[in-house]
């Protein structure tokens, strides 16, 4: 055995792949269902931390509450009343609903069984991939493949999405991740969040952002939004997507969560796009006691925005790679 490996195990009838760090004691498990993570375990100065909050058994996993970890595909958080306008078409993503219940958001893959690819692990990184088709749907007449391959190496566990647009047509498409972290056994209020951005979203009630421009609040507008130095986060409600992400010399982007009792941290890392940062408030179980730091292509609403209209559009035949990760820093 070297020092990486990978096992299946199971989740009552659900199998989960393992990827293992020995070296330095690290541990991510994927359940098949979803392509989702489960768990990102470290050893850290002799005890067992959990960073990842995420499903605890197979019923969550089934109705994925929170869409803790889920992977964003073909897009990301919300659609405007589900409905959007591509290539001069009109699309309806819930027909013949109304209301509240009209609400599209987080694409369409939460719910995939995905068919597991080649397990790999060596010397310096343990590997799986993931693999569905997105077929078409109401409000959604595309075809594309996606593949989700997680590699957990010296640096972390690094997470890279490819959409295909397998039709014979343009397709709107871009992806995103829904992870939820935990530093410390404290509360949330007390963690410190550094967010490298240059802009916050400006949204109305319904999390939409708003139209052309205006949507660009610049951080100095708003400082209580303001985490371009590390701060507690306190009783603040993030639900608020972070734009102008500056990127460190090798070109990743990082956000920082770190709990400064214990000195424990990770970095979620992105090489381009948008990050949305959550604090939990509305969610069923454990509100408030974690924080999600979604790296995502491009704005919720991006399909109905002539901002985005280009770096979500993909062409017949055409593939497009996303890549992101967490890292975790120990003192």
């Amino acid at each position: 055995m070297g020092v990486f490996d990978v096992a299946i195990e199971w989740l009552d009838t659900q199998p989960v792949v393992v990827l293992n760090d020995s070296a330095r004691g690290r541990r991510v498990r994927i359940a098949r269902h979803g392509a989702c993570v489960l768990g990102i375990e470290a050893t850290v100065g002799g005890r067992f931390v959990q960073f990842a909050d995420g499903y605890r058994d197979a019923v969550e996993l089934a109705a994925r509450p929170g869409s803790r970890f889920a992977v964003l595909a073909p897009f990301a958080n919300r659609v405007a009343d589900a409905r959007y306008r591509f290539d001069g078409n009109d699309h309806d993503l819930s027909p013949g609903l109304a209301g509240a219940a009209r609400a599209s958001r987080h694409g369409f893959v939460r719910d995939a069984d995905f068919a597991i690819g080649a397990l790999e692990a060596g010397e310096r990184a343990a590997r799986v991939s993931f693999a569905t088709t997105i077929p078409p749907q109401p409000g959604y007449p595309f075809t594309l493949d996606l593949v989700v391959r997680y590699t957990l190496a010296v640096d972390g566990l690094t997470l890279e999405t490819t959409l295909r647009n397998v039709g014979v047509r343009a397709a709107p498409a871009f992806a995103g991740w829904h992870p939820y972290f935990r530093v410390g056994d404290g509360a949330l209020a007390s963690w410190e969040l550094a967010i490298p951005a240059a802009c916050v979203i400006g949204t109305g009630a319904d999390f939409i952002p708003l139209p052309g421009e205006a949507a660009y609040l610049p951080l100095a507008q708003v400082p209580a939004l303001d985490f371009r130095q590390p701060r507690a986060i306190g009783a603040i409600e993030l639900n608020h997507t972070y734009v102008g992400l500056q990127a460190d010399t090798d070109g990743r982007m990082r956000a920082r969560l770190r709990d400064p009792a214990s000195g424990i941290g990770i970095a979620v890392w992105q090489e381009h796009g948008v990050l949305l940062a959550f604090t939990g408030d509305t969610l069923e179980r454990d509100a408030r006691r974690s924080l999600a730091l979604e790296p995502m292509e491009s704005l919720p609403d991006a399909f109905n925005r002539p901002d985005c209209a280009e770096a979500i559009r993909l062409e017949p035949g055409a593939a497009r790679m996303f890549r992101c990760g967490v890292e975790i820093d120990t003192p």
